[in-house]
């Protein structure tokens, strides 16, 4: 009896223990809720007021970076112009040599026009009928009559040579006072963006001067990369005119044996592949002010193969670092020239993931390096950019 009284009693023990444990946990469960509702509903207030403040400070920002990237390309049309007067002085040094040449060309036939003219007038009215029948035999009758033949060639080619250098003269005149008007033009055009520049560069100090540290510290970089963007492209385009040059070394204007004007003018025809497989683009074309390219991303990204979207040449390789050692700008990056004046560019990989130098040619397909988030980056994530003529073109009309 006292056994089943023991027995009875522990589980009476038990069912209190596991009732009193029971009340316990369902009471911490409670105020955990309640503790995790308030601290959702602090976090949802510090979101709301951290959005505010960014809002407030975003508008300045904007605006700062509006005129950055305005300033930016105002810099690169100069820079455009600038290269405009170069080639169009070449150019008009070029059509004065030319008329400088036809014009002494033309001098020297007048003189042997005027030296003929000189020989027939001092020859009196002798004709060359007269010259053949004074002939004595038959030898010197053929002889009188090739004589004849050889100076009435010689009239005609020097009076045709003499007409010749008259519409050549006519012709470097033309050019060249058609390419001192282009340069006249080129220069007023860049005195009136110069103008235009200046003025956004004041507009954006005044900007400037309300922002936060922080946010002067973002635009610094902003500033940063958009110089360094300013040097790439110069860069490239240095070389892309020295593959146009080697190309077609006769100069010749229009030519499409280059293949550029087709690709241009038909980018579905430029046979890329995408730079990274099974995942999409999810930032196009300026789809944010300065954003000169298109961006792949989604989960996973990090590390995945970054592939030479055609057969080419690597003519950059590099990470873009500052003095202190941190990534700026596009980071690791990488552009490969594809023979048809056409560069692509792939920006932000992974610290050192690079797997091509400079001079080396890739097939399409291979991989080139890995992704990342160096540079000027949020998050991982592949920059792609397509570049002629060193300037960058919307890429989504190149893609697949």
């Amino acid at each position: 009896m006292k056994k089943v009284i023991l027995k009875l009693g522990a589980v009476l023990l038990i069912t209190i223990f596991i009732l009193q444990s029971n009340i316990v946990i369902a009471a911490t469960k409670t105020q955990l809720n309640q503790s995790s509702n308030e601290t959702d509903k602090k976090i949802e207030e510090a979101k709301e007021q951290l959005e505010g403040i960014k809002s407030e400070k975003s508008e300045t920002m904007k605006q700062v970076e509006e005129l950055t990237y305005q300033i930016s390309e105002y810099q690169n049309q100069i820079d455009d112009l600038d290269k405009q007067v170069d080639d169009l002085n070449d150019k008009i040094e070029d059509a004065q040599n030319k008329l400088n040449k036809a014009q002494e060309d033309y001098t020297k036939q007048e003189d042997l026009l005027e030296q003929r003219l000189i020989v027939s007038y001092e020859s009196g009215e002798t004709s060359y009928l007269d010259f053949l029948l004074s002939s004595d035999s038959i030898t010197e009758l053929i002889s009188n009559y090739y004589l004849i033949t050889e100076l009435a060639t010689t009239d005609a080619e020097l009076l045709e040579s003499i007409q010749k250098q008259k519409e050549e003269i006519e012709n470097a005149k033309q050019t060249l006072e058609s390419n001192k008007k282009e340069l006249e033009s080129a220069k007023a055009s860049k005195q009136s963006v110069a103008t235009q520049l200046q003025n956004s560069k004041k507009q954006k100090d005044q900007y400037a001067a309300q922002l936060t540290e922080e946010e002067k510290q973002t635009q610094a970089e902003i500033e940063q990369f958009e110089a360094d963007k300013r040097a790439i492209q110069a860069e490239l385009a240095r070389i892309a005119a020295q593959e146009a040059a080697a190309r077609n070394p006769q100069g010749n204007n229009g030519s499409s044996s280059s293949g550029t004007s087709n690709i241009a003018n038909n980018p579905s025809a430029s046979g890329y592949i995408r730079p990274i497989v099974g995942y999409s683009i999810t930032c196009g074309w300026y789809g944010y002010a300065g954003h000169t390219g298109v961006d792949f991303s989604g989960s996973g990204i990090s590390g995945k193969p970054v592939l030479a979207v055609k057969d080419g040449t690597v003519v950059t390789s590099t990470a873009l670092k500052n003095p202190n050692g941190t990534y700026r700008s596009y980071g690791e990056y990488i552009v490969i020239s594809h023979g048809d004046g056409t560069m692509t560019l792939y920006a932000h990989g992974a610290p050192g993931s690079r797997l091509v130098s400079p001079g080396q040619t890739v097939k399409q397909g291979q991989q080139i390096m890995s992704v990342g988030t160096t540079g000027n980056s949020t998050g991982y994530h592949l920059h792609f950019e397509v570049r002629i003529n060193g300037r960058p073109v919307n890429p989504s009309p190149y893609l697949p």
